[in-house]
């Protein structure tokens, strides 16, 4: 099914990690041109995607935030989470394919749309009603690894992403074979996180990176933290030691 003629699209935008800096040419031009912007926001709060482009809004644009009902007060795996969550992107959905059929939106995304981003939860409702466009960002956990001033992988590592929702058995199982490591979704799931390193023989090589490449960023190993109020912007990381071109010197004999 084709979408239903209109003179607008819906154009999400990753942000990057956090920095405004590290926003590409491409989504910097979107954003200071658009007459429309939307971005998720727990309610009561600024939200990030709008800090990170405060100052290259225009003067007279019109602001969409789109405030979760529900962030960490049930669980997520309940069925009253999924059907909150699934029945305000369906509202939002066709607020902004009305919108778009008189005008650009721009929705702003941190990190990559289409890595845990929300938008993706937009996108696939939107598909055949309206011209959607999306520009890719820097993943938030590059600029994570970037801070902790060490490659993420080398040679033939396997780069495993993890989210702290993860039961611990299974972040266990797969944090006992992958080389390198990256653990998203992590502020009050630190203790879990923590403990599944522990059992799978990890905690000692990990990195606590909170607010990457954002004001306040703080950079530690792991076992030298406390739990106490992790935030959500956080990422744990276990860099891989693989495969890299050293000169051997030959023994003597």
């Amino acid at each position: 099914m084709l979408h239903s003629p209109s003179s607008g699209r819906i154009i999400c935008t990753g942000l990057g990690p956090g920095d405004p800096d590290l926003l590409s040419v491409r989504a910097d031009r979107l954003i200071r041109n658009a007459r429309h912007v939307a971005y998720f926001r727990k309610a009561g709060r600024t939200g990030e995607a709008r800090r990170i482009v405060s100052g290259l809004l225009a003067s007279d644009v019109v602001e969409h935030a789109m405030e979760y009902p529900v962030t960490t007060e049930l669980p997520v795996d309940s069925l009253a989470y999924r059907n909150t969550l699934a029945t305000f992107y369906d509202d939002w959905t066709n607020r902004l394919v009305e919108l778009a059929q008189t005008q650009d939106v721009v929705v702003l995304c941190e990190g990559d749309p289409f890595f845990y981003g929300s938008f993706m939860h937009l996108h696939i409702r939107l598909q055949g009603r309206v011209a959607v466009e999306v520009v890719p960002g820097i993943p938030g956990m590059v600029g994570c690894w970037t801070a902790t001033g060490l490659p993420i992988t080398w040679g033939d590592d396997v780069l495993t992403v993890l989210t702290g929702t993860m039961s611990e058995a299974e972040l266990v199982r797969h944090m006992r074979v992958a080389d390198a490591l990256v653990v998203m979704k992590t502020g009050r799931n630190l203790p879990k996180i923590r403990s599944a390193l522990a059992a799978a023989g990890r905690l000692e090589a990990a990195w606590l990176v909170e607010r990457g490449t954002m004001p306040g960023q703080q950079v530690s190993r792991l076992v030298d933290t406390q739990d106490a109020e992790c935030p959500y912007f956080a990422i744990v990381l276990v860099h891989g030691h693989g495969r890299r071109p050293e000169a051997t010197v030959e023994p003597c004999l």
